[in-house]
């Protein structure tokens, strides 16, 4: 039970510290790519809903363009 609550303990020390920082990017950095790829995948998503509804003309790719 007492390593049960030591384990959490440092792994709630470990995300509220670093968050998912890694190597090469901090955790701010990080959660700023988390977020333009959920935004990205979101806009395709909405694109192919456009098209399942017919609201788009045939034969378009996504208006979306990765930078």
């Amino acid at each position: 039970m007492k390593s049960l609550l030591v384990g959490l303990l440092v792994a709630i020390g470990a995300t509220s510290l670093g968050g998912c920082a890694t190597p090469a990017y901090s955790a701010h950095e990080r959660w700023q790519m988390i977020g333009r790829n959920w935004g990205y995948e979101w806009r395709q998503s909405q694109d192919d809903i456009d098209s399942i509804l017919l609201l788009r003309p045939s034969g378009t790719l996504t208006l979306w363009h990765v930078r």
